[in-house]
């Protein structure tokens, strides 16, 4: 054979002795993917126990696996070193702070580090809460204190929609509603532009497109976008209550929306603390309170928005149902009863509640 005729034989040779290598490795590791995992050692782990380990810059995958091994989290560090070389990602595993079940598999945590999928906090923000009430689930989730980032919210911010506010408009209306998973060391500043950029997201996408036909302006839209929200139950029903508020707009009569009100009652800290953000049985003094806010006092719309609002009240806004209803009220199960007349809502009222007639 001459040496021309060997080269290939010889590479694959050491192919094969490094596939050889990698295999042996694999099967004589704890935990190892070839052989499944060893029965444990040692006392028993609990189960669905979570830690947190923190990755410091530039450590190597020797120190990484050996720090995951200690920590209970996974079988065999050498499995861990092993997998990075044969994923050819050792020189990518990133620093920060990572959340692992104990009992993780040695892939998982490569893929995971390789990838640096940081551990986060899992927090739901449901649709037609104002800052405050954000700002107090984002607290109650360890994510960041309230005061910090209600704070915040005054900041600088950078998001395409922004530009279409006017100055001093505030945030309010556009931290949108969503599951988001904040890093564990999130700013509350970083978390405010979380929101926002999920808005934005929504905004270059479905919003604006919608938005110049609509006769209205980003933050007029949200505005009665939020109380939509804050009025709808059922979904089918958010254009119609959108559609009714347009024609009380067209009309020049007043929208007299009771979270409007509620949400001005909402600014005075006494009557939060008896009553919540949304004081649920107004009174005629309430409906009386000065404030630019209250739409039974003021024609038009609010300054701005009352709430945050989901995407779909959002829409029901800008693709509203085309009625000529002027009027509604709620019936018991959440549902409303439309009429286009004041004598045709006077009925309604009666048989929705006929204490009032």
């Amino acid at each position: 054979m001459s040496p021309l005729q060997a080269r290939p034989a010889l590479a694959l040779l050491g192919l094969a002795l490094v596939v050889g290598v990698c295999v042996w490795l694999l099967l004589n590791t704890p935990d190892s993917l070839l052989r499944g995992r060893p029965p444990r050692q040692g006392p028993a782990v609990q189960e669905d126990e979570t830690l947190i380990v923190h990755i410091g810059q530039g450590e190597s995958a020797a120190a990484i696996g050996s720090k995951l091994e200690e920590s209970g989290i996974i079988e065999s560090a050498r499995l861990f070193r092993t997998l990075t070389t044969l994923m050819a990602v050792s020189d990518k595993l990133e620093a920060g702070d990572y959340q692992f079940d104990k009992g993780e598999s040695a892939a998982v945590a490569v893929q995971r580090i390789s990838r640096g999928i940081m551990a986060s906090h899992l927090v739901t923000i449901p649709e037609g809460l104002r800052a405050e009430e954000i700002g107090e689930l984002l607290e109650q989730n360890a994510v960041v204190p309230a005061a910090g980032f209600r704070a915040a919210l005054a900041g600088q911010y950078a998001a395409s929609f922004i530009a279409e506010l006017p100055a001093g408009a505030g945030l309010e209306g556009f931290l949108f509603p969503a599951t988001y998973g904040f890093a564990v060391d999130v700013t509350p500043a970083q978390a405010a532009q979380q929101l926002l950029d999920a808005f934005d997201d929504r905004y270059a996408e479905e919003v604006q497109p919608l938005l110049t036909g609509s006769g209205l302006s980003l933050l007029e839209a949200v505005a009665l976008a939020s109380i939509v929200e804050r009025e709808a139950q059922l979904p089918d029903e958010r254009p119609i209550i959108a559609g009714v508020f347009l024609n009380r707009l067209a009309e020049g009569m007043a929208l007299e929306a009771d979270p409007t009100v509620q949400y001005a009652l909402g600014s005075n800290p006494a009557s939060v603390a008896e009553f919540g953000y949304w004081k649920r049985d107004l009174t005629i003094a309430d409906l009386a309170i000065d404030s630019p806010y209250n739409t039974y006092a003021h024609a038009g719309l609010p300054p701005g928005p009352i709430a945050n609002p989901g995407l779909d009240s959002i829409l029901a806004v800008l693709r509203p149902a085309r009625t000529d209803y002027l009027y509604f009220v709620a019936r018991p199960d959440g549902s409303h009863a439309f009429a286009a007349t004041l004598e045709e809502h006077l009925d309604n009222i009666c048989q929705v509640d006929p204490g009032r007639c």
